[in-house]
């Protein structure tokens, strides 16, 4: 069975870049890759995570202040809003 990931989109590359550094310095394992054409949103990057840390990903962007576009999960052949 492949392993399911969740995305955080962005507006900007600089908000999901910041976010990288903050998710990554809390230990999360995460990736960031190019925006699925299924999601609107203003930046080409997003960040996968597991389902399991959905908490603490919005835990750490919230307290670091780190825009977000909006939380999604695959669902067949798309993303839909969490």
């Amino acid at each position: 069975m492949a392993v399911e990931y969740w995305l955080v989109a962005f507006d900007s590359t600089h908000h999901a870049l910041r976010a990288e550094a903050e998710l990554e310095g809390a230990g999360l394992d995460i990736d960031i890759r190019p925006t699925p054409k299924t999601v609107t949103a203003g930046c080409a990057l997003s960040i996968d995570f597991f389902p399991q840390d959905l908490e603490t990903v919005q835990r750490v962007l919230t307290e670091k202040e780190v825009v977000v576009r909006g939380y999604y999960k695959p669902d067949g052949t798309t993303y839909v809003t969490l």
